[in-house]
């Protein structure tokens, strides 16, 4: 096979790294079950990879004399541009920002494919490695870090309408040591025998949210509690 300037085996190994790199935050994303998994990862990186190659061999047949090319205008272009992406995977619901950590892992692919297109095989498996570490060791971390007060939690409770019971899981939370800031009632798609109630409660407080949890799954005429923790959003 015969390669021009700018085509050869060493171009071609530098996608397929791009390719590989990408492919492992991808199966991370996959794994979480993310807005934007393998594939998503795989094709930014790689087509951020080539971008790079385009804006560094791509135009060797046009420079003569007098003619200056900035090769780095193509690549700025892609930070940029995978805004794009990046804020179509952000969205709001129920005042909870959702997908930040997504859009921010989609932007690191498309940096690592641009240093693995740039020939920055260093700092591109270093920063693949990098994202591993965050991902996977500062989650738990950050979940034993000190909460503040005034940060909400959000508790979704499905209970039996008529019986007191949402009386009483508001005692069971301000026993607790939680403040109910907002109770929004979801109105039910159908209409259920016995009447069936879900509420949204927005709690604050300092304390672990899990013994509420486990005491509110007690009290009699509660059918489910579900935690809708905002920080958990994020990623």
């Amino acid at each position: 096979m015969a390669f021009s300037d700018g085509q050869g085996w060493m171009q071609l190994g530098e996608l397929g790294l791009a390719l590989l790199l990408s492919a492992v935050i991808g199966v991370e994303r996959e794994i979480r079950q993310k807005s934007a998994g393998l594939r998503t990862h795989t094709l930014v990186g790689f087509a951020a990879a080539l971008i790079m190659q385009v804006s560094k061999y791509g135009f060797a047949d046009v420079l003569v004399d007098h003619v200056v090319l900035d090769p780095s205008r193509i690549a700025a272009q892609i930070v940029s541009g995978i805004g794009f992406i990046g804020g179509g995977l952000i969205f709001v619901r129920r005042d909870a920002v959702r997908g930040l950590t997504t859009a921010a892992v989609i932007w690191l692919t498309a940096a690592v494919g641009m240093a693995a297109g740039a020939g920055l095989w260093v700092l591109a498996v270093a920063a693949t490695a990098g994202h591993l570490l965050v991902v996977l060791a500062f989650t738990p971390l950050a979940a034993r870090l000190p909460r503040s007060k005034y940060a909400p939690w959000r508790l979704r409770l499905t209970y039996l309408d008529g019986r007191g019971v949402l009386r009483d899981a508001l005692g069971a939370c301000t026993a607790r040591g939680f403040n109910v800031a907002e109770l929004l009632v979801e109105q039910p798609r159908r209409v259920e025998e016995p009447p069936v109630v879900t509420v949204l409660l927005v709690l604050t407080g300092s304390r672990d949210i899990a013994p509420l949890n486990a005491a509110l799954a007690e009290v009699d005429g509660v059918l489910a509690v579900a935690a809708d923790d905002p920080s958990v959003g994020h990623a």
